[in-house]
């Protein structure tokens, strides 16, 4: 059951958090290019669509945390400091997610469909300094799993880690 648990978590984690990451990633530069566009209506679809992939695929990814309790339980290493400051990561990465970055996509994407000229937003810079805010907010996200990642693979303290 451990096993089943184990990559049912691992997958879970593959699914759920590499979508968000490519598609958070591609957001800022894909707003700033309709912001920029002649035809803007296709490309702020494009936009849509990478609000769309991080806000189905974050809450696919509320089921990380689920298998990962499961096997963290079965494995009887819910003790572990390595895996709490992972369960701390993880819960930081989640609010960054929920609470600044897709909230900065809404406001972004309200912005690029509100405003009928493109010069007059390029001009202000509004939209520029959202989106480098946006990519900022989107790369830490980013760091966070990366450094569950590492903690998930190498275990501190683990006598089974490498």
């Amino acid at each position: 059951m451990t096993k089943t648990l184990l990559a049912l978590h691992v997958l879970a984690a593959i699914i759920a958090v590499g979508p968000v990451a490519v598609a958070g990633s591609m957001f800022p530069v894909a707003a700033r290019k309709a912001a920029e566009a002649s035809e803007r209506h296709e490309a702020i679809a494009a936009v849509r669509v990478l609000h769309r992939i991080c806000r189905v695929y974050a809450l696919i990814g509320l089921t990380i945390p689920v298998f990962g309790f499961a096997t963290a339980s079965n494995l009887h290493v819910l003790g572990s400091a390595w895996l709490i400051a992972s369960i701390a990561l993880t819960g930081i990465a989640a609010l960054v997610l929920a609470l600044l970055v897709l909230p900065a996509q809404v406001r972004i994407l309200a912005g690029l469909t509100d405003s009928p000229s493109t010069a007059a937003a390029a001009a202000s810079g509004v939209e520029r300094a959202l989106t480098a805010r946006l990519a900022m907010l989107t790369g830490s996200f980013n760091l966070l799993w990366a450094t569950v990642t590492v903690l998930m693979i190498v275990r501190p303290g683990s006598t089974t880690g490498v």
